[in-house]
């Protein structure tokens, strides 16, 4: 197990009737912006709720924040911030809303060019304004990590930043907010914190029996659970597991220790950025021809994961390793992503495209042993063209 440091300061306020508690953590004497997306938390009474836990502690409204949460809007927002004399945000949404606030909170305090802490990365932020959350699309984990991801349309680039100073002071997780979710985001919201599992999970033993073993149970309540979220939209038991699930899958536990790869990430974003399709979509896409491409290098891991998360034990290590990809390819399809890029209409035309951004964005050695250079980014996307 390699050396780590483990530090997550989020207070997660867990269960039914929750959004009340936020009466209580935040700041009595706090001036409040409540940061959101397009109004479905006006639909589905989540506005409401928090409006009453909030009080007159609101002083400021910021909606809009999108789907990918697009830095010219996050910029707006952190001068709202600044122009209210807000000291605390309330972010109430999904993991986009959750990042779009990461950003503002530290965009509001930054002296520079904002977009610095995308291309500089976290370690330019210095401080940032305290924020909560309330979830109402589990999905990335980002109610209870640091990372934040934010599109910028003029150059097609969406980028990753961290930093400590963003994590979020508490959030709230009602899996009721996630009934009226529409089929699409249900299935974004199994599929993303699988993979982000697979990320931290799949590169190469060291030994951290602990993180495996954590690794695969999440891995494994989401097999048994995704497709009953979709069958069963108002089950409490099913829709509070996914919940924890996606928060558990990238709240750092599970990756301390551990060697991550996050190429299938990357390249995904590119796919985001270029075609606009969602998150998960990319990540179903790219990570089966990931895994194929790259399998020798994976081999004991994919092993490992046929055997404990699926069950394969009969065959050589490269046939378990190519039954369980294919189990994964085949639970992202039934779940119903699309796999292949031809579900997308997109073609081997995309391909130098993909490349030329990926090397722009000094994308250039990814993966566990940063070997996956352009030529091996390449090699994926060809096998994730189509089922030829």
């Amino acid at each position: 197990m390699k050396n780590f440091s483990f530090y997550n300061p989020t207070k997660i306020i867990f269960g039914a009737e929750q959004i009340a508690a936020i009466s209580q953590e935040v700041p009595a004497n706090a001036r409040v912006m409540l940061a959101y997306g397009g109004g479905s938390i006006k639909k589905n009474g989540v506005y409401d709720q928090i409006i009453a836990a909030i009080g007159d502690r609101l002083v400021s409204e910021f909606s809009g924040i999108e789907a990918n949460p697009e830095f010219e809007t996050l910029v707006r927002a952190a001068q709202q911030v600044n122009a209210d004399n807000v000291d605390f945000i309330l972010a109430a949404g999904g993991g986009s809303v959750i990042d779009g606030v990461k950003f503002i909170a530290a965009a509001a305090h930054y002296d520079g060019d904002p977009w610095e802490i995308m291309t500089k990365g976290g370690k330019v932020v210095k401080s940032a304004v305290p924020f909560g959350a309330v979830l109402t699309l589990p999905a990335t984990g980002s109610e209870m990590n640091s990372g934040s991801v934010v599109t910028r349309a003029e150059y097609k680039a969406k980028l990753p930043f961290g930093s400590p100073l963003v994590y979020p002071v508490f959030s709230v997780l009602d899996p009721t907010t996630t009934y009226t979710l529409p089929v699409r985001q249900v299935i974004n919201g199994v599929i993303d914190p699988f993979v982000h599992v697979m990320e931290q999970y799949l590169t190469y033993p060291v030994g951290a029996h602990l993180q495996d073993r954590l690794a695969e149970a999440i891995l494994q309540t989401l097999i048994d659970v995704g497709p009953q979220a979709l069958a069963e939209p108002e089950n409490y038991e099913v829709r509070a597991n996914v919940m924890w699930c996606a928060t558990m899958a990238l709240n750092g536990l599970i990756g301390v220790g551990v060697p991550q790869d996050w190429s299938t990430h990357m390249i995904g974003h590119e796919l985001t950025a270029l075609y606009g399709l969602d998150h998960a979509q990319t990540l179903a896409v790219v990570l089966p021809a990931n895994l194929r491409v790259r399998k020798a290098d994976k081999l004991a891991k994919l092993a490992q994961y046929a055997e404990r998360v699926w069950g394969i034990t009969e065959g050589s290590d490269d046939e378990k390793a190519e039954a369980a990809i294919a189990k994964t390819e085949e639970f992202f399809f039934n779940l119903g992503a699309g796999t292949r890029l031809e579900h997308y209409d997109l073609d081997s035309s995309v391909i130098d495209t993909i490349i030329k951004q990926l090397e722009s964005h000094r994308m250039v050695k990814l993966g566990e042993n940063q070997d996956v250079t352009p030529d091996v980014s390449r090699a994926i996307l060809e096998r994730a063209l189509s089922n030829d």
